[in-house]
């Protein structure tokens, strides 16, 4: 009663009953006999709850929260227990339970207490886990795998003493156990007994870092392993994992999905640990992996294995050289989890102090080039060549070469079976360059908020010099400052070229930064954007077409705030993976929050001091929610700055405008993504019919900042298309004159009309289907709404050759 009146004093019931904090716990229990202890323990097992006694006005709720959290904090204390006693608390726990496991009785922590106080055999102790194994095993296993390991541990103990080393696989549920498994009892028996002590010790790994004392345990046995034969096995093993889909498991009351079982994350983890003694390129690299997948999301879950994930950027960050804080800077512009990213900081951030740099320079300095020399390299099998070369963000050839020079179309027998491993290696490290290609172009388009300036010096060495970087650096707009003044060039034709076509020596310069059309003049924005058309080169980032966005006379009104991006409606999910992947923050609306505590996306500019916010609410109609209760679509508000320090509001007006710009352009692609009004389907399959007015005028209304930068682009590029003689850009469409009727398609949201009544025409995008715009010159790589325009040009111009009865169906209907 005094516990609960002491942490209930405002009536508020709260599952997290902090007992150690409580008076009556410290100044009372704690100081009990450990025989009065024990018949605590046993009648917080025992004891119902009483309706009728009304005394102490303890709800059930409460009541069974505050005796829980007694028997988690007693069960932690060492309380002497005789084999007697055990006995009775062992029984007390069977009768409380049926396990229905919620709230979820301490049997870990009595069998911890059992084991710190019988290490040696006592018969009837003995007795008492073997029934206790048979009542884990008569429930559900699923929920005691690590009970039932802890078990097992004491009773081999028991039978065999200290001396002997008791087999330890792993024990899970799960594909991995039987493919790990299989793999460990073709060792030796000298190996498997060193990687018995290893299992043992890592099914013993707790909290968010290892002990020196883990560290320093696992490396000895590591050696007595031996090094290749640990590599071998855990780059095998993590590999694996990286691999694996999750199960789904359907149950009358819904579906469960399982990547791992629960028994086996601890010995994932500690052996992750033992990799901080590691520092191979394939231990990294399989690492790398492994984190990727872990944070990976599982349906109505999330992460799917957080704890490992942190260990992998643990061991990342501790690994010798900047391999792995090169593997942390692309994770964190893959991984969405606002708790990883603020990890993943924290860590860059350390190696960043540690080198005495910033975290853009150890960034910089950590992007393996993977023996590339400008974006390509060969690789000799004996008399055979192989020569691995980028071709766009993402991709690369691997071409193949004869002993007489010849090109091969296939990979050479004889490099397959006489160099298989060298073969294997050579592919995993392709696919490490497509990862770091495109992790490295988003990097670089995220500098643009920051307008970095970087040294002459680093410039060369890390971008212009660098195997991989020079393929990005070179197809990029730079500003090059001499200290009296400054201009803008691209590298192509294997030399520097300003705005004006001239060729120049850029070894002069101090500084280097981005080139960026919102704070260059309009003059030499529109030069650029005609000289990449006009010498037909592809930018592997959106930068001379980069979407502009001024301060508007409205905003200058509202001061504080704008409502240019307001009154949209989107779908939440898209919304949330789009800013999750631009580094905003935000948390999924639900119907169990009301809407009050996640009402904004924002991102923190620290080089500029300040927060920006996107604010949002839910679409609480026609009960549009998921199975989980999370809203489907949600409804846009203002935009507005904040002081990082202070949290006071900024006027627009007092934004950098590059910064203004950037942020504005972020909340652009959301709504131009992520709105309802680019879903061809949406209005037919049901959507909401009180916003139906809200979907067909931005299918059909004006076009975003975003939309009239692809306009601009196809009024270039349709002259030199073969389409250009039966297609013309007209206000907000690119017009379309097919042999059967005339198409209108919007520039904004791809979607169509037809001519002569306007009719709909619905087409949704077959990724399966070859892309007829292969070939297809675009300034530069990632606007996929500008390729789905193209694509659907292509197809409408021939519309008499459509073969897809869902779309002849409606050109034919008048």
């Amino acid at each position: 009663v005094k516990s609960f009146n002491e942490h209930f004093p405002d009536g508020v019931y709260s599952s997290k009953v902090k007992v150690k904090q409580l008076s009556a716990y410290k100044n009372e229990v704690l100081n009990w006999d450990d025989k009065k202890k024990i018949d605590f323990i046993l009648f917080l097992l025992l004891h119902e709850y009483v309706a009728k006694n009304t005394s102490a006005h303890i709800p059930r709720e409460a009541y069974n929260y505050t005796r829980m959290a007694y028997l988690n904090q007693l069960f932690r204390i060492r309380i002497a227990m005789s084999p007697d006693d055990i006995k009775s608390l062992f029984n007390a726990f069977v009768t409380r339970g049926n396990i229905s496991l919620y709230p979820k009785l301490p049997w870990a922590y009595f069998i911890n207490q059992i084991g710190q106080q019988y290490p040696t055999a006592d018969s009837k102790v003995k007795v008492v886990l073997e029934d206790m194994l048979i009542i884990f095993n008569r429930w559900n296993t699923r929920y005691f795998e690590k009970e039932i390991t802890k078990v097992e541990e004491l009773l081999f103990k028991y039978a065999n003493g200290e001396l002997k080393v008791k087999p330890v696989l792993f024990t899970g549920k799960d594909a991995f156990t039987s493919y790990a498994n299989d793999m460990l009892n073709k060792e030796s028996e000298e190996a498997l007994n060193h990687w018995y002590r290893l299992l043992a010790m890592a099914q013993q790994a707790s909290g968010s870092k290892p002990s020196a004392k883990y560290l320093k345990e696992s490396k000895n046995i590591i050696e007595e392993l031996g090094r290749d034969n640990f590599s071998r096995l855990i780059t095998n093993w993590f590999s694996y994992i990286a691999d694996i889909k999750d199960i789904e498991e359907k149950f009358d009351w819904g579906s469960v999905y399982i990547f791992l079982s629960d028994v086996n994350f601890d010995k994932i983890k500690g052996l992750v640990w033992c990799c901080s003694h590691f520092h191979s390129q394939a231990i990294i690299t399989a690492v790398s992996r492994l984190a990727e997948r872990s944070f990976k999301k599982i349906p109505g879950k999330g992460p799917a294995a957080q704890a490992i994930g942190n260990a992998c950027i643990f061991v990342l960050y501790k690994s010798k050289g900047l391999d792995g804080i090169g593997h942390l800077s692309r994770l964190k512009l893959k991984v969405k989890q606002s708790s990883t990213q603020k990890l993943i900081e924290k860590y860059l951030h350390q190696a960043a102090d540690e080198k005495g740099v910033t975290i853009h320079e150890i960034e910089d300095l950590s992007v393996n080039a993977y023996g590339l020399t400008n974006g390509s390299k060969e690789v000799s099998f004996d008399d055979y060549k192989a020569l691995v070369t980028i071709t766009s963000v993402g991709k690369t050839s691997m071409r193949w070469f004869k002993p007489d020079g010849t090109e091969q179309k296939t990979i050479p027998k004889q490099v397959k079976d006489k160099h298989a491993k060298k073969l294997k290696q050579l592919k995993d490290s392709v696919k490490q360059i497509n990862l770091t290609t495109s992790a490295q172009r988003d990097r670089l388009d995220r500098m643009f908020r920051s307008n970095r300036q970087i040294s002459m010096e680093n410039f060369v060495k890390l971008y212009l010099e660098h195997g991989l970087m020079s393929y990005l650096a070179k197809g990029i707009i730079w500003v090059f400052d001499d200290g009296s003044k400054k201009q803008s060039c691209i590298y192509h034709s294997d030399q520097w070229y300003n705005v004006n076509g001239e060729a120049i020596e850029i070894i002069n310069s101090n500084n280097v930064s981005l080139w960026h059309p919102a704070i260059s003049a309009v003059e030499e924005v529109q030069q650029w954007r005609a000289y990449l058309v006009d010498k037909q080169i592809q930018q592997p980032l959106k930068q001379a077409f980069r979407e502009v966005y001024l301060l508007t006379d409205a905003e200058l009104k509202t001061k504080t705030y704008s409502n240019r991006m307001a009154a949209h409606i989107l779908k939440q999910h898209q919304f949330n993976s789009l800013a999750k992947v631009r580094g905003w923050k935000f948390a999924l609306m639900g119907a169990f929050d009301n809407g009050v505590y996640n009402d904004a996306a924002e991102i923190e500019l620290k080089e500029h001091g300040l927060l920006a916010e996107y604010w949002v609410n839910e679409v609480n109609a026609d009960d549009a929610m998921n199975d989980t209760g999370i809203w489907n679509y949600i409804a846009t508000d203002q935009i507005r700055f904040t002081k990082l320090a202070t949290k006071e509001l900024v006027d627009l007006i007092d934004i950098p405008p590059l910064v203004f710009s950037e942020i504005f352009r972020d909340v652009d692609l959301f709504v131009g993504v992520a709105s309802v009004g680019n879903d061809p389907t949406w209005s037919d399959s049901g959507g909401l019919p009180a916003y139906r007015d809200y979907w067909n005028s931005y299918s059909f209304g004006d076009l975003s900042e975003l939309a009239k930068s692809r306009k601009e682009i196809l009024e270039r590029l349709i002259p030199r298309l073969k389409i250009n003689k039966v297609s013309e850009v007209k206000e907000r469409f690119l017009v379309v004159k097919g042999k059967l009727r005339t198409y209108k398609i919007h520039i904004g949201s791809t979607n169509i009309l037809m001519e002569p009544n306007d009719q709909y025409l619905c087409i949704v995008p077959d990724r399966s289907k070859k892309d007829n715009t292969n070939g297809v010159y675009l300034p530069f790589e990632g606007d996929a709404g500008l390729s789905v325009i193209l694509s659907k040009a292509f197809l409408l111009a021939d519309d008499d050759k459509i073969t897809d009865t869902t779309i002849t169906s409606q050109i034919n209907t008048r």
